[in-house]
C-alpha cells in the first residue's frame, strides 16, 4: 500500500528542521516588499479564459470528433488554475471555457479507442502515435483528478482516465514505470528530457486522487513502478524537472524519501536570482534555442510560479526568505491590466502579438495562480 508512515512523517519534520537550521530560512515578519504587493485575480482569469477561448478555436489545435488538443502550455496549466480563482471572483463552478475543456477531456476519455491520437507517425515522424498516446493519457488524467479533487472520490471518467493512463505505463526496459511522451526538441515539456516531466506529472494525478483509490490492489504495481522510475532516473535531471517532482512528493506522501526533498529545496533556493525570482533558462541544463538567438536569462513568470508553488507544497515555512522573496517577484511582476506574467520561449524568439507567442506566459501566469492561492506553507 501506499501512504505516509509515522516514520516518515517524522523524518519529514527532522529534515524540514535541520534544514531551516542552516539558515537557508529566515524566520521573522514577511518583508515589506511581499506586504506592500498586490497582484489582480480577476485579470488574472481573464487573460486565462481568453488565452484558452483562443486555443480552443485555433485551426492547429483541432482534431478529430470535434475535440481540440490538450497542450502542455495552455490547456493543461489553465485547466489546474483556473478553479483556483473561482473564491476570489465569487463563482459557484466553473467558467464557460473551463468546462469546454472539461468536456473536450471528458469525450475524448469515454472515446478512448476511437478518436485519433493528438499526433502520427504518418504525419508527424517516427513514434509519434505512442508518444502522443502515452502524452494524452498522462494530461486526460491529470485534467480530471484536478477536477475531481476535494471531492473525496474518483468519478467515473477519471476512473477511465487512470486507467487508460496505467494500461500504457512501460513495464520492460530503462523506461519502466514511464510513459511514451512527445519529442518535439521543445524545453520543458517536449524534449529529450520530458519523460521524466510526464511521469512526475501523473505522480501528482495519482497524489490528487483520494487514498482510497491510491491503495486499490489493482494499480499497486503501477505505483510501484513509477516511485522507482522516479526515484532511479533522478540523478539524470535538470533542476525544473526536480521541481516537478517536489511538487509530486508533497502530493503523494511517500514518494520521495525526506532527505532527497530537502536535497531539492536546497538546491533551487540556491538558485534564486538577487530579484526573488527564478529563471528557467538556468533551470533546464545545456540548452539552446534553434534560432541561435540567446536565451534571456531574467527571472520569469513559469519558473518562480512552478519553483514558489512547489516550495509551498512540500511545506517549506510560509516565513522562509526564498519563499517570501519568490512571492513578492510575483506580487510584483504581474501585467495587472491584462493579467499575465512574463516569460519567454526556450527554444526560439516568438512575437508576443502572435498567439504561440504567448504559450510561455499562459503557463506562467496559471503557476503563478496557484502559487499566490495554493498555499500549504504553515
Amino acid at each position: 500500500m501506499v501512504g505516509t508512515s509515522v516514520k516518515a512523517t517524522m523524518l519529514a519534520l527532522g529534515a524540514l528542521a535541520a534544514w531551516l537550521a542552516t539558515g537557508l530560512s529566515a524566520a521573522g515578519s514577511p518583508p515589506a516588499a511581499e506586504a506592500a504587493g498586490s497582484w489582480n485575480p480577476k485579470a488574472a482569469a481573464a487573460y486565462l479564459d481568453q488565452r484558452e477561448d483562443w486555443w480552443m478555436a485555433w485551426p492547429v489545435a483541432a482534431r478529430d470528433h470535434g475535440t481540440f488538443c490538450v497542450s502542455c502550455h495552455t490547456a493543461v496549466p489553465f485547466a489546474l488554475s483556473r478553479p483556483a480563482l473561482r473564491a476570489a471572483l465569487s463563482e459557484a463552478g466553473p467558467s464557460a471555457n473551463e468546462q469546454k475543456l472539461l468536456d473536450n477531456v471528458t469525450k475524448r476519455v469515454r472515446l478512448w479507442n476511437a478518436v485519433a491520437p493528438f499526433y502520427s507517425d504518418e504525419k508527424d515522424g517516427p513514434h509519434k502515435t505512442e508518444q502522443a498516446r502515452g502524452t494524452e493519457a498522462v494530461l486526460n488524467t491529470l485534467i480530471l483528478a484536478r477536477r475531481d479533487a476535494g471531492s473525496g472520490k474518483v468519478s467515473d471518467d477519471a476512473r477511465t482516465a487512470f486507467d487508460n493512463m496505467w494500461a500504457l505505463q512501460r513495464t520492460a526496459g530503462a523506461e519502466r514505470g514511464a510513459w511514451p511522451w512527445l519529442q518535439f526538441s521543445n524545453e520543458p515539456w517536449e524534449a529529450y528530457d520530458s519523460q521524466y516531466y510526464g511521469a512526475c506529472l501523473a505522480a501528482v494525478a495519482a497524489g490528487m486522487a483520494p487514498e482510497e483509490y491510491r491503495s486499490k490492489p489493482a494499480i499497486q504495481n503501477n505505483l510501484v513502478m513509477l516511485r522507482e522510475y522516479l526515484n532511479r532516473e533522478y540523478a539524470r535531471q535538470s533542476p525544473i524537472n526536480r521541481v516537478v517532482l517536489l511538487w509530486a512528493s508533497a502530493k503523494w506522501p511517500g514518494l520521495l524519501a525526506p532527505e532527497r526533498q530537502q536535497a531539492i529545496i536546497q538546491d533551487v533556493a540556491g538558485q534564486q536570482r538577487a530579484d526573488g525570482g527564478w529563471s528557467l533558462a538556468s533551470l533546464v541544463g545545456p540548452w539552446k534555442r534553434v534560432d541561435g538567438t540567446p536565451l534571456q536569462m531574467t527571472s520569469d513568470g513559469y519558473a518562480t510560479g512552478l519553483v514558489t508553488l512547489a516550495l509551498e507544497q512540500a511545506g517549506v515555512p510560509r516565513n522562509d526568505s526564498h519563499l517570501q522573496q519568490g512571492r513578492a517577484w510575483l506580487l510584483h511582476n504581474q501585467n495587472q491590466a491584462e493579467g499575465w506574467w512574463p516569460a519567454s520561449s526556450l527554444n526560439r524568439k516568438l512575437d508576443p502579438s502572435y498567439g504561440p507567442g504567448r504559450f510561455m506566459s499562459d503557463a506562467a501566469t496559471a503557476y503563478a495562480v496557484l502559487a499566490l492561492t495554493e498555499s500549504k506553507a504553515p
